[in-house]
């Protein structure tokens, strides 16, 4: 916390836990956007009869197989962290969101799982219709799984239905209630609209890619097209409503939060948007600011004259541990927003013109981009976990308190570098799988009679 000396244990903890879950969070943004993307493009196969539109599908699931592997391996540490390095904080909540981790992992993985297998190996088995089925079962699988996940993490920033037992646990009252928490459909909206934005960046990336080298060309122009208008709406998506519902309700639930995101120091009626500027820590001002004149107070009250809670408000141990950081993991979350708008913008208006394919400099810049919405999505998780603490469960217990205290310091460094030398080797397995699969390229199309009577 700013100005306090925290225990090394705990930063310890958290610094491990932060650098798995967003290792770990690499490839379930990946699976989540390309099972949408697959269901879309198996639906354009099964009502056009188009066997390109299946070779591009095929070429797909090959990613989503090996990605989905690697979201289940680097997933597991994390429910064993609970446990070993966050056990007093199991011990106190376990009855509440050990509900929504074992449904995740008995429903949601097991049908993404089960089905998985049928549309990476059933095609010709099951039909058209039915691997048409099995793709709808494996996106409705990894999207369920994905709001158990989320909605674990709500309840940890607005608890609801729960009660608080004699020994002072704490216990779930209300299965419905902890599942249709209203911070968890608003937060599940914005996640996963970011998976999307994800996935349309990752194919759009590798078709062009292909028509840069003039490779797979009937195959990239599908995938590119595709892409390019799913990842156009999902950028205006993320903007407005989720992103703007999410930030209402973090004024509402988490004020302090709010106002430490968004360099809101102090308590103002016509409070400006921050565009830029350097939080100073020691005057609780901004350095060298753009503002927008009175904009905060219009998004957040829908009128330009509107009181804003400034931080300074807030008692110091009320208010996040490490504003700064805060503060830039919303502005670059935001800032890179605003690119995905204006990447996307630029392919919806040459796909209207119908030059899309052709324009060189735009591929170029799909295919760089393609880091950027994995960025955008880790500044967005650590805006929401740096805007919850100094609390483990907002209000209710502190960070502090969570932790394991029979773990020593040098047990947390041997596994945290354990952890650093492991997930290096997977990063080389996957990268190495990935480029013979990209190297590989889409399946041929199948020759024609004529083709096959002149080559005889």
């Amino acid at each position: 916390m700013e100005g306090t000396t925290m225990d090394p244990a705990a930063v310890l903890n958290r610094l491990q836990f932060a650098f798995t879950i967003i290792y770990h969070y690499i490839f379930p943004q990946i699976t989540m956007g390309l099972t949408l993307l697959i269901f879309l493009m198996k639906t354009m196969a099964l009502l056009s009869g188009n066997e390109t539109t299946n070779r591009a599908l095929r070429f797909w699931m090959k990613i989503l197989g090996l990605t989905f592997i690697m979201g289940v391996v680097t997933g597991i540490p994390m429910e064993f962290q609970f446990g070993t390095n966050w056990s007093r904080f199991s011990a106190l909540a376990g009855g509440v969101i050990g509900q929504t981790l074992a449904m995740e992992g008995m429903f949601a993985f097991f049908l993404e799982s089960a089905f998985l297998y049928m549309l990476l190996y059933g095609e010709e088995r099951l039909g058209q219709f039915g691997h048409w089925v099995a793709s709808l079962l494996v996106f409705a699988g990894a999207w369920l799984s994905g709001y158990f996940i989320v909605c674990t993490n709500a309840w940890m920033q607005h608890p609801v239905a729960y009660r608080i037992l004699p020994d002072h646990r704490l216990a779930l009252t209300s299965l419905s209630g902890l599942l249709n928490n209203p911070w968890a459909i608003v937060q599940y909206a914005h996640v996963a609209i970011g998976t999307v934005i994800t996935g349309s960046f990752l194919m759009a990336c590798l078709a062009s890619f292909y028509l840069l080298r003039d490779q797979h060309a009937d195959v990239a122009r599908k995938c590119l097209t595709l892409s390019v208008v799913v990842g156009f709406i999902a950028s205006c998506l993320a903007a407005t409503p989720t992103g703007d519902l999410t930030a209402k309700q973090v004024y509402k639930y988490q004020p302090a939060a709010f106002a430490a995101m968004e360099g809101h120091f102090h308590t103002q009626d016509r409070a400006g948007l921050v565009i830029i500027g350097q939080p100073n820590m020691q005057t609780m001002t901004l350095d060298n600011p753009i503002i927008i004149p009175g904009a905060l107070s219009f998004l957040t009250h829908q009128r330009w004259i509107g009181q804003v809670i400034g931080l300074t408000n807030f008692p110091p141990d009320q208010r996040p541990d490490f504003v700064p950081p805060l503060y830039y993991a919303y502005h670059i979350m935001v800032g890179l927003g605003t690119i995905f708008m204006t990447i996307m913008g630029l392919g919806i208006l040459f796909l209207f013109l119908g030059k899309l394919h052709e324009q060189r400099w735009l591929l170029w810049v799909l295919l760089l981009a393609v880091p950027l919405p994995f960025i955008a999505n880790t500044a967005g998780w650590t805006t929401a976990e740096l805007g919850r603490q100094p609390w483990i469960i907002y209000q209710i217990a502190r960070t502090s308190e969570g932790y394991s205290q029979n773990v020593s310091t040098g047990n947390i460094w041997f596994t945290l570098l354990g952890f650093m030398g492991l997930y290096l080797l997977l990063s080389f397995i996957y990268f190495f799988l990935m480029v013979r699969i990209i190297g590989t390229g889409p399946e041929p199309a199948p020759r024609s009679t004529a083709q096959l009577v002149e080559v005889t």
